[in-house]
């Protein structure tokens, strides 16, 4: 990725995140926290049965070692920073999603050094331990993701912008999040139609799998609609960026990153047919009300 692009998309994301703040309110996350079961049921669905269900599914389609780990490294990380944007888009509770995000976030200090090395040991043979990205960790978490939400939330408190300005900036967040999803599709072309045949299917069945866990955890926890989007789009959306790292600056193995950068690519395509599905039931739902 060109120096430009790595400046411009964590900047990007930042103002996503500064965009949904303001129309959130502090009264809305402690909503979430006064409800701890669902907090509890994405954290279960993100740190153990999604690396369970990436174990099953490198059993399943009988993959490469060297590809079983690098679905294994996928699986282990965190939720994905656009989780919210997603959820939003789709009309979940993004409260719920930017929670889930910072508490996943946390864990992995502990989770992503477990599941990858026993993840070396049992495909490849290897002991040697894994040291998590702290560094990168931290700045994604509270730079990218909880500041500028927080400023979001504050401008929104105290009214600090104008309805329309915070309404241009909502869609202006749309358009740029767009442009993150067009920019990682074409710089990581070749690698995807490179491995997609092998490796895609597999992939296609860890995301939907994933999305469909979150949703039917919501349905078992009893969660309204809004909240089982957000479950589902926070087990569907990994940190792809993470894996990479992980993968090819922590273990120096490139093709151990395959995975991660074709989930970046299919995690994409689930989440805004997800999206397209919501506002159509929205819009009709409208519709009938309005009728």
């Amino acid at each position: 990725m060109s120096p430009v692009i790595s400046t411009l998309l964590p900047a990007g994301l930042a103002f996503i995140m500064f965009a949904l703040g303001l129309k959130l309110s502090i009264v809305d996350f402690r909503r979430v926290f006064a409800y701890p079961v669902a907090v509890g049921l994405g954290l279960l669905a993100q740190t153990l049965l999604l690396p369970l269900t990436a174990f099953g599914i490198t059993v399943l389609f009988d993959l490469e070692p060297e590809t079983a780990v690098g679905l294994m490294i996928l699986a282990a990380c965190p939720g994905g920073v656009t989780a919210a944007m997603i959820t939003d888009l789709s009309r979940g509770d993004t409260c719920l999603s930017i929670t889930l995000t910072a508490c996943t976030s946390l864990l992995s200090f502990v989770t992503v050094p477990i599941i990858v090395g026993l993840s070396l040991a049992h495909f490849l043979g290897a002991a040697a331990p894994v040291d998590y990205p702290m560094g990168q960790a931290i700045g994604s978490l509270f730079l990218i993701t909880l500041v500028p939400v927080a400023a979001g939330v504050l401008f929104n408190h105290y009214r600090w912008l104008l309805p329309a300005a915070a309404k241009m900036i909502g869609g202006l967040a749309t358009a740029v999040f767009l442009a993150i999803v067009f920019v990682t599709f074409f710089t990581e072309w070749p690698s995807i139609t490179a491995h997609f045949t092998t490796v895609g299917p597999a992939i296609l069945v860890l995301n939907v799998a994933t999305m469909a866990t979150g949703a039917l955890l919501g349905v078992a926890g009893r969660l309204p609609t809004a909240g089982r989007i957000a479950l589902a789009v926070e087990c569907g959306i990994q940190n792809s960026a993470l894996g990479i790292t992980v993968a090819v600056s922590l273990l120096s193995v490139s093709g151990l990153a395959v995975p991660s950068v074709i989930y970046a690519f299919l995690m994409n395509i689930t989440a805004l047919a997800l999206v397209i599905v919501r506002q159509l039931q929205v819009s009709r739902t409208a519709v009938t009300t309005e009728g």
